[in-house]
């Protein structure tokens, strides 16, 4: 017998889009009806196309759903997503393994040893992102579930060359950076979302893993599956990055979250 078919998804900018990132380029009339999936401080925040949504719902019933995010726990419980709950849940960058709905403690405690042997403290990158950023962009400064850290920044205002200098003072130390929409991420290296759905695919005796995310942190998840896909924006697609096993689309937007469920829906249906 063989296992079952994992799908690890990112979450922001792959499956689920906010207003500003829905890229609806069509006539009103022609535009997709939407879902809300997220709704934060009585707003709604995030969406899926209806489409998308039953699609979501499918590949549930037709493969392990894990999605994959670096969103804390705290942010991920604030979306519903269509379909049953997901019996694995991966946070924080791979920091948490939710396991229906609780993290494990175990997976976490590797993951704090992982961090203490691999990279330099979260307080030497922390003080070294607020000390470096000019108050001008700068619109907020948070810690992540005491894994890592990131900025809020007005994305107009930010320089291309602070971000680039950020990534090789990092490199140096261990950490990775990331862009994404108005935030810059400071993540280090050990702590990865690859690391996290190979536990679950161990867990689950998964004969295959499929991936889909946008970012330069979803890079890893994405070499790491069997088979992969990317949307046309974000990090992956601005850098061209590809392997031969990843497919780059050319859908950008709310209608990429979708062509990539229907991609997947039909690997795993294989």
């Amino acid at each position: 017998m063989t296992g079952p078919v994992v799908v690890a998804s990112d979450l922001d900018r792959t499956l689920i889009y906010s207003e500003g990132a829905l890229a609806l380029d069509m006539p009103d009339a022609l535009a997709p009806r939407l879902l809300c999936v997220e709704v934060y401080e009585r707003r709604p925040l995030s969406y899926v196309t209806e489409a998308a949504a039953g699609l979501l719902e499918e590949l549930a019933r037709a493969a392990v759903f894990v999605p994959t995010t670096t969103r804390t726990r705290e942010q991920y419980g604030r979306i519903r997503l269509p379909g049953p709950p997901a019996p694995y849940a991966i946070c924080a960058n791979g920091g948490h393994l939710l396991v229906d709905g609780v993290s494990d403690p175990d997976w976490h405690g590797r993951v704090r040893e992982a961090l203490s042997a691999g990279c330099a403290p979260l307080a030497e990158v922390r003080e070294h992102l607020v000390r470096s950023a000019d108050p001008a962009w700068l619109l907020k400064e948070r810690v992540a579930e005491d894994l890592f850290a990131y900025l809020v920044v007005d994305r107009a205002l930010l320089p291309e060359a602070w971000v680039k200098d950020l990534a090789g003072w990092a490199a140096e130390r261990g950490w990775t950076v990331s862009l994404q929409g108005r935030k810059v991420y400071a993540v280090p290296g050990p702590l990865t979302k690859s690391a996290a759905v190979t536990e679950v695919a161990r867990r689950t005796g998964a004969s295959e893993v499929l991936a889909a995310g946008d970012s330069l942190l979803d890079a890893d998840l994405l070499m790491a599956a069997d088979r992969g896909w990317r949307p046309g924006h974000g990090e992956l697609a601005e850098t061209g990055w590809s392997v031969a096993h990843v497919d780059g689309l050319a859908e950008r937007g709310v209608a990429a979250g979708e062509e990539i469920l229907r991609a997947m829906l039909r690997a795993a249906a294989r």
